[in-house]
């Protein structure tokens, strides 16, 4: 398998600074570069850029295991353990989750931590942790 190569994703935000403050001090992104009007994040290792615009207010949602999935959505799948410790910031940092941190497909090929909250410009991030990583494409 080859190595893994970092992805780069821009992101529209309505509120630079609130946004910038959100993905450097709650989420813990170190910052990069930056103009006035975008910012860069090192995302776990991925460059991920915050760029200034106006955006919709709305957001569609899809079914998966009984709940509302938010589409688009965003986000990194993690270790175990680096998810339930981001889960547990993100809850003292009092997020208002879309999806509160949960199992789902427990027992099932595919088990898996995931959690669904938005940032202050109303983008939809996922975090999730399989139980078993080599299920991450099982069918």
């Amino acid at each position: 398998m080859n190595k893994l190569k970092p992805f780069h994703l821009a992101v529209p935000v309505k509120d630079l600074e609130e946004t910038r403050v959100f993905y450097r001090e709650v989420m813990g992104f170190e910052e990069g570069r930056s103009s006035e009007c975008w910012v860069d994040f090192n995302f776990y290792g991925h460059q991920f850029v915050i760029h200034k615009v106006d955006i919709k207010e709305d957001i569609e949602v899809n079914p998966v295991d009984g709940k509302a999935v938010p589409v688009p959505h965003f986000g990194v799948v993690l270790d175990w353990s680096d998810w339930e410790t981001l889960s547990k910031r993100l809850k003292e940092s009092n997020i208002d989750f879309v999806i509160e941190p949960y199992v789902r497909f427990e027992g099932q090929v595919g088990e898996q931590a995931t959690m669904f909250f938005m940032d202050p410009s109303g983008n939809a991030l996922e975090f999730k942790s399989f139980k078993n990583e080599e299920d991450l494409f099982a069918k």
